[in-house]
Parts: structure tokens; C-alpha cells; sequence
């Protein structure tokens, strides 16, 4: 069993990491945390908007989509791939098989392989045999002007990475750093004052909106709704259903008396 490759262990922080640390962080959380419960808001609106609307909008549209236009076009699709197949295909097949394949054969394929070998072989050869001389020659200025170009431009420009951009870079991305870690925790603190604030809201609606209702449900409207299932519909349905049982059994006995008459 391989051991696992521990991670390399963390540099010590030097005193401008931590002199731009906290003032980076107080700033950034003080932009971050409106936007973050504006964001958590829109979020929240989205995903309500989605999942009451958009989807079984979206569900119903597809259907509809599906019905009108994909069967129609898919069966269309295929009348139209067999008249292709039928009409130019195979006519094409034919045409590219016994005209086309020969004649190519014939007239292009045969006299082109008798001009390589019998011209455009031995041009190659004499091209080839002077271009290894100017060859040569070309190597030989080209490896004198990289070396000119090494201790004209690649030297200097060494030296000014290693002297000059390699600080700056370093400095640049320490700073780049902590800005990057300033938001990490800045979003993530107002990720929980936003949940606190929602929090706050859902409680404060329900001491306002929701117990008031459940209070009126329960004391008013609940009484109220047992009494007239109990005193008014329950009898009416009973009635009712008296009703239409006595008229069916009199239209029953009506119907066997005129059979009995007939």
C-alpha cells in the first residue's frame, strides 16, 4: 500500500502579507455583504420563479413542441431521405461506379504515374542533390546568427526577468493573494448574515402573519366549517341522496309498469 504524499508544508508569512491582510478583509466584508443578501434574495426569487412557473411552462411547451412540429418534421424527414436515396443516391452510386471510377482510372491515374516515374523522379533527385549544398550553407549562417541573437537579446532579457520582474511578480501576487482570500471570507461571512437575517424574517413573519392565522383558523373558522359540515351539509347531502334514490326507484316502477301495459 502506497503512502499518501503530504502536502508540502506552508511558508512562513512574511510582514507584508500581514500588513495588507486585515485592512484588505475589513474593506472587501464591508462591500461584500450587501451583495451577498441581495444575492441570496435573487436566488431565492429565481429558484420560486423556476419551480412554480418556468418548469411546468417549459414541460408543457415541450410536449406541445414535440406534438407539432418533431412527429410532423420527423416523418416528413423520412419521405424526404427516401425520395433522396431514391432519386439521387442511387442514380449517383451508379454514375460514380461506372463512369466516374473508370474514366479517372483511365485518363488521369495511369498517365500521371507514367510522368512520376519517368520525369518528376529524376527532377526530384537533381533538385535534391542542390538543395544539400545550399543546405549546408544556410546551417551554417543560421547557427552564426543565433548566437548573435543569444548575446544580443536572450542574455539581456534573462537577466532583467530574474532582476526585475521575478520581485515585482512576487509582490504583485501576494497581494493578488490576500485579495482573493479577502473575498473568500468576506462572501462567506455575509453568507451568515444573510442566513441570520432570513432567519430573523422567517420569524418575524410568523409572529406577525402566520400565528394571527393559525390562531383565527383554529378558534374561528375551524368551529365554523365543523358546524356547517355537521348541521347544513351533511343533512342536505343526505337529503339529496334520498331524493335521487325515491326518484329512481319511481322511475323504475313507472318503466316496469309500461312494459307490464305493453
Amino acid at each position: 500500500m502506497e503512502l499518501q504524499q503530504q502536502p508540502p508544508p506552508r511558508q512562513p508569512e512574511g510582514c507584508l502579507t500581514v500588513a495588507i491582510r486585515i485592512p484588505v478583509r475589513i474593506v472587501v466584508l464591508v462591500v461584500v455583504v450587501p451583495v451577498r443578501m441581495i444575492w441570496d434574495v435573487l436566488a431565492a426569487t429565481v429558484r420560486a420563479i423556476h419551480r412554480t412557473l418556468l418548469r411546468p411552462t417549459g414541460r408543457a411547451l415541450k410536449w406541445l413542441g414535440h406534438t407539432l412540429f418533431v412527429v410532423p418534421l420527423t416523418f416528413l424527414g423520412h419521405c424526404l431521405a427516401w425520395l433522396v436515396r431514391t432519386l439521387v443516391v442511387v442514380p449517383l452510386a451508379w454514375l460514380w461506379q461506372w463512369v466516374v471510377v473508370p474514366v479517372w482510372r483511365y485518363a488521369v491515374v495511369v498517365p500521371v504515374l507514367w510522368l512520376y516515374r519517368h520525369l518528376f523522379t529524376p527532377l526530384g533527385h537533381a533538385i535534391a542533390w542542390v538543395a544539400r549544398g545550399v543546405g549546408a550553407v544556410v546551417s551554417v549562417i543560421g547557427t552564426a546568427l543565433v548566437r548573435v541573437g543569444l548575446i544580443l537579446f536572450v542574455v539581456p532579457l534573462g537577466w532583467f526577468y530574474r532582476r526585475v520582474l521575478t520581485p515585482v511578480g512576487h509582490v504583485i501576487a501576494v497581494v493578488a493573494r490576500e485579495v482573493a482570500d479577502a473575498f473568500g471570507h468576506a462572501w462567506r461571512i455575509a453568507g451568515q448574515i444573510s442566513r441570520a437575517f432570513g432567519r430573523g424574517l422567517k420569524w418575524l413573519g410568523w409572529q406577525l402573519v402566520g400565528r394571527p392565522v393559525r390562531w383565527v383558523w383554529r378558534t374561528v373558522c375551524a368551529p365554523v366549517v365543523h358546524w356547517v359540515r355537521d348541521a347544513v351539509w351533511a343533512p342536505a347531502a343526505r337529503a339529496a341522496r334520498e331524493a335521487l334514490t325515491s326518484a329512481r326507484e319511481t322511475v323504475r316502477r313507472a318503466l316496469g309498469a309500461a312494459k307490464q301495459v305493453r
